[in-house]
């Protein structure tokens, strides 16, 4: 081995090394880090393959295992792009390693040392690949703390990361006292020597600090103090990318782009996937190759660690894309079957949630351990190449700025931080993982072709089909009761303090929340049949039904059993019902509008395309008046309030309308369609189709703020909910549940969970929905699957 060689040569097995992991071969010695030990290997088919093996010391520590499993499952569920395919693995008990295709490639820290600073094309496609894995990683939820010199690959066909989480990218990893596992990383962000909570802005600023060492071959930043308070040196980083470079080293995480962003305006027009030809200079190139031959005739004499006798683990089989196991083996995988994963996703919870149901929980995203606290500023003295080598070396303090220790309980509680310091200057909190569900519910699979659901006075979840209607504890997510004699295919309606009300075929039923016991029956005179509840005000219930092929809208006191009122509004379009829904409510009126799917041809044509209200008096229920507002179409999104104030997407923007005087007040410009607003404390929340989210005052109209979600633009319109305290705003969309502070807009945390499957084991694309759910927290829904969120 030549100590002046900036690459890691490919060594001969030693004592100690493993000859086989599970199904494949260990050929040759390439690399050791911190937290394992990377070998060439190869398949039965004479593949090549990477193995990450774990040291046996710390394989032997539980809070070690926990983590590497962590770390694995989540390059697994990140799998594609610039992530290698998780071929196998054994995470359960030592020893534990990861399988991966080999691919020739050399790390950030040893692609500098060979060819010093690289081109501004090379560092643009190094960051577009790294800002779209990180992108993609932070719709989940989860902070990657994986990006190093050491963790990032170049490769003949683009960028890869090879870290996903503080393991990875540890600078040193021993035991500690107690069973607990101490990770010193090499780097950190202004906010975490502030001593707040590292979010996907964090993830950010190490891109913008590996990029500035690119560029121009030395750190932009010297040591913790120059992260808090200086500004990043950056004169010798190209014209073209230091404007994108110096916003992701902001000291502010609201001030630096997402990582969408930052792919975005790094993606070199010709950079097709996976990378434009000539991406790397040919310095790099030719190392590259080099390596390959080597690779080449190590596979072809395949003389090194072929002895079957040191197989290091025959319990694991090889997972492929379908889950295959090879054959030959004597005991169950313990690798996760990839059709498994598919189901319930890959990050497992430290301690899962109680269950209501006997089937498994859809996996969560685990919430990253606290922060790494600062560490005192490592000396200069040290080589830039001798920091730089190996395939997954960490950071060291002369490039990132100092580094933090992080000690992880071996019963999975939190760890602790060491190296601590008192934080130079407070700093805003920034975006973080999202809190942990208290508890996950999933409905049977072919109970009812619907399913409804409502929230009961901040105890209960009431599940209607037309099956049967179901209550759920919000407190623990414990199933209650279920009545198939009270089966609704409409939502259940919580009627003051007092019973439920579920829709039927012959007329209404009062359940008891408790139990679910039928209290009572509404049953409406003249034959009518109830189609759909339109509203719900304390007791009285305004609801549309049939009688004598005629449509009604009806006002009905619950607690007096009395209807208050009844007039004839048109009939339906078949197969709809007439149903309507209130809209927006004023002492003296309500004010409606009549399901769109419902809309005859006629009154389609009779509206010119737009959306036609009424309003009418509410104590007896005579039509006011009949009207369009502005550009409101029938389809469009609209929501009222309280005040008389009709919110309404309309072309290019959101208009509000006094119902009173029938006049427009203000109008929010922006986005390709809004939709459904909600007023919470005079402040109106809505989201448009390019995912952001807007607050503004509800009677005027003027911004108070405006913050993107950072899910695909162009999905699914956001539903917004505020939270039971009014202190969290939650945008839900096809994708993801994004958390805002409801004051300011602060991004706090997304959720997603693994996805769901359809009874044939087909996945079923289900989108997100919230319920507010008071002091319980909230409950969000995904398809057939309910989880309680702790959330303030």
């Amino acid at each position: 081995m030549d100590p002046s060689s900036p690459l890691q040569p490919i060594a001969p097995l030693g004592d100690g090394d493993p000859r086989r992991c599970g199904a494949y071969t260990v050929l040759a010695r390439l690399a050791g880090s911190a937290s394992a030990v990377r070998y060439l290997g190869r398949d039965g088919d004479g593949t090549p393959v990477l193995l990450t093996v774990a040291p046996a010391a710390l394989a032997e520590l539980a809070a070690f295992r926990r983590r590497f499993a962590t770390e694995a499952r989540t390059a697994e569920r990140l799998a594609g792009g610039r992530v290698p395919e998780m071929l196998a693995a054994a995470l359960d008990r030592p020893p534990l390693w990861t399988a991966t295709p080999y691919v020739p490639a050399l790390t950030l820290g040893e692609a500098v040392a060979l060819a010093g600073p690289l081109l501004a094309r090379t560092v643009r496609v190094l960051g577009a690949g790294l800002a779209e894995t990180l992108s993609r990683a932070h719709t989940t939820g989860t902070v990657l703390h994986g990006l190093a010199p050491g963790t990032v690959l170049l490769a003949a066909d683009g960028p890869r990361l090879t870290a996903f989480g503080p393991l990875g990218a540890a600078e040193s990893a021993s035991a500690g006292p107690a069973g607990r596992l101490s990770v010193r990383l090499g780097y950190l962000t202004p906010e975490q020597v502030a001593g707040h909570e590292p979010g996907p802005p964090s993830d950010v600023f190490v891109l913008g600090l590996l990029l500035a060492y690119a560029a121009t071959g030395t750190p932009p930043l010297a040591d913790a103090a120059a992260i808090a308070d200086a500004e990043p040196v950056l004169g010798a980083v190209p014209r073209e990318l230091r404007p994108l470079i110096a916003r992701c080293l902001a000291k502010s995480p609201e001030d630096r782009p997402t990582a969408g962003e930052a792919a975005a305006a790094l993606a070199p027009e010709d950079a097709s996937p996976p990378a434009p030809d000539g991406w790397l200079p040919d310095p790099l190139r030719a190392a590259l190759d080099d390596r390959a031959g080597q690779v080449a005739a190590l596979l072809e004499t395949g003389s090194a660690g072929q002895d079957p006798r040191a197989d290091l683990d025959g319990r694991t089989v090889r997972v492929g894309r379908q889950g295959r196991r090879d054959a030959g083996t004597t005991e169950p995988a313990v690798a996760r079957p990839r059709e498994a994963a598919d189901v319930r996703g890959v990050l497992l919870p430290p301690a899962p949630p109680v269950r209501a149901q006997a089937a498994p929980a859809p996996a969560l995203p685990v919430p990253f351990p606290s922060p790494p606290a600062p560490a005192p500023p490592r000396g200069a003295g040290t080589s830039r190449r001798g920091l730089f080598t190996g395939l997954a070396a960490g950071v060291t303090g002369a490039v990132l700025g100092g580094g933090g220790v992080l000690a992880f309980a071996p019963g999975g509680g939190e760890e602790r931080r060491t190296d601590a310091k008192p934080a130079a200057r407070p700093r805003p909190a920034v975006a973080g993982v999202p809190p942990r569900p208290r508890w996950a519910y999933e409905h049977p699979a072919g109970a009812g072709t619907t399913l409804n659901a409502a929230v009961w006075r901040d105890r209960t979840l009431v599940l209607t089909s037309d099956a049967h209607t179901t209550a759920v504890d919000l407190a623990t997510g414990r199933r209650l009761w279920q009545r198939a004699e009270a089966a609704s295919a409409h939502p259940a309606v919580a009627v003051g303090n007092g019973p439920l009300l579920v829709v039927g075929a012959d007329g209404f039923r009062l359940l008891s929340p408790e139990d679910g016991t039928v209290r009572g029956r509404v049953t409406p005179t003249g034959g009518l049949r109830p189609a759909a509840v339109a509203g719900q005000s304390g007791t009285v219930v305004w609801f549309t039904g049939t009688a004598a092929s005629r449509t009604y809208l009806v006002a009905y006191d619950v607690a007096r059993s009395e209807e208050l009122w009844r007039i004839q509004v048109p009939n339906g379009r078949p197969p709809f019902p007439a149903a309507y829904e209130v809209l927006a409510l004023r002492p003296d009126a309500l004010v409606v509008r009549q399901d769109p799917r419902s809309l005859t041809a006629a009154q389609v044509k009779a509206a010119k395309g737009l959306a036609l209200f009424s309003s009418h008096d509410r104590a007896t229920g005579a039509r006011q008046w009949f009207r369009p507002f502005g550009g409101a179409v029938p389809g469009g999104a609209v929501a009222g309030d309280g005040s008389g104030r009709l919110y309404a997407a309309v072309a290019g923007g959101l208009q509000a309308f006094d119902t009173r005087t029938r006049r427009p007040l203000w109008r929010l410009a922006g986005g390709s369609g809004f939709g459904r607003a909600q007023v919470r404390g005079g402040t109106l929340y809505v989201a448009d189709r390019s995912q952001t989210v807007y607050a503004v005052d509800a009677a005027t109209g003027r911004a108070r703020w405006r913050r993107v979600t950072e899910a695909a633009a162009g999905g699914d319109l956001p539903d917004v909910t505020v939270g039971g305290n009014g202190r969290t705003l939650l945008a839900a969309d096809g994708a993801q549940v994004t958390a805002f502070a409801a004051g300011d807009g602060r991004r706090l945390w997304k959720f997603q969970d693994a996805g769901v499957r359809e009874p044939g084991g087909r996945e079923t694309p289900a989108g997100y929905g919230v319920l507010a759910a008071g002091a319980a927290g909230v409950v969000v829904r995904r398809d057939r699957t309910f989880y309680g969120l702790p959330v303030e």
